[in-house]
């Protein structure tokens, strides 16, 4: 059943193009612990060993397998309530994460679900697993953030509600590319 719900939010966020070949990664809590998938692992294609079962405060005989961004899933769950992570690499947003502080959803479709994400990193050495602390503060106040030119980590109660956040920043991103493209364009005449 676990195995199930990974598999079909990894096949998800590949087929979408939001992940490539071993980038990304999903985490649930369980209590005291968390799910999450291994280090390496190819979130298209997970297997039941991808799954790595860790301490959310400690480490055990699991720790260093899984994934690479492991302290900031630990750090979102000791300081948020929620139950499911997804970590992704939406390229649009990542774009936009470049040239902006905050991307707001303004006008598209997605602002029904986000009005906006906040982008963290600026002018500081993002690294897999850094910026923990200030990540899992963030998402006290918003469903979704940035990592400056890195990617996003979106919460929710499950898996199925942080992988809707990442898909609607995504697709609200591409509108807003294609926006300011057009107008560039427009300026250009």
């Amino acid at each position: 059943m676990i195995l199930s719900q990974f598999q079909s939010i990894g096949r998800d966020l590949s087929t979408k193009g939001l992940v490539s070949s071993n980038s990304g990664n999903l985490s649930i809590r369980l209590g005291e612990h968390m799910i999450i998938t291994r280090r390496g692992s190819r979130l298209g294609y997970l297997e039941e060993h991808d799954l790595i079962e860790t301490g959310i405060s400690k480490n055990d005989r699991n720790t260093p397998l899984a994934s690479v961004e492991l302290a900031v899933h630990r750090a979102i769950y000791q300081e948020t309530t929620a139950q499911a992570i997804v970590h992704a690499h939406p390229p649009h947003a990542i774009a936009l994460s470049l040239t902006e502080t905050e991307i707001v959803l303004g006008d598209t479709e997605g602002q029904s679900i986000l009005d906006r994400a906040p982008v963290l990193g600026w002018h500081m050495d993002v690294r897999p697993g850094g910026l923990a602390d200030i990540i899992g503060q963030a998402l006290k106040q918003s469903r979704i953030i940035m990592v400056h030119g890195h990617g996003s980590f979106a919460i929710g109660q499950l898996l199925e509600e942080a992988c809707n956040c990442t898909t609607t920043l995504e697709g609200s991103c591409r509108i807003i590319c294609i926006l300011k493209s057009l107008q560039a364009s427009s300026d250009k005449r």
